[in-house]
């Protein structure tokens, strides 16, 4: 899976130069981080909507519904990552870090960190 995410970060490095005609991605880099925040909320809510009507019909159309909005999420994600000169692994090396700890463990660790600032 990791060389799809490696490749797709390539890609989106690449198109923070291109011009912004037949880019969607350059054209999004062109408007701005709120173009960009707008898009990964967009996708968010496109995923809760799919989840939602996942959970109520319960067919194979709406799992590729939702991995599709997941897929769009993603992809948003990594793009306002990218401005940010950061890409999946960033993501990958936290989710490898909290991997074995249990979600209750993790969450006061977290907040045991913030109460530090």
């Amino acid at each position: 899976m990791n060389d799809i995410l490696d490749a797709l970060a390539i890609t989106l490095e690449e198109r923070k130069s291109s011009a912004t005609d037949g880019s969607y991605v350059a054209s999004l880099y062109a408007l701005g981080l709120n173009k960009m925040l707008e898009k990964v909320g967009e996708e968010a809510t496109e995923v809760v909507l799919a989840a939602k009507d996942l959970d109520a019909r319960k067919t194979t159309d709406a799992q590729h519904a939702l991995a599709g909005e997941v897929a769009d999420l993603w992809f948003h994600s990594m793009v306002m990552l990218a401005h940010f000169d950061m890409n999946h692994r960033a993501v990958m090396d936290v989710l490898n870090q909290r991997f074995g700890l249990s979600g209750l463990e993790e969450k006061a660790a977290r907040k045991a960190h913030t109460d530090d600032y």
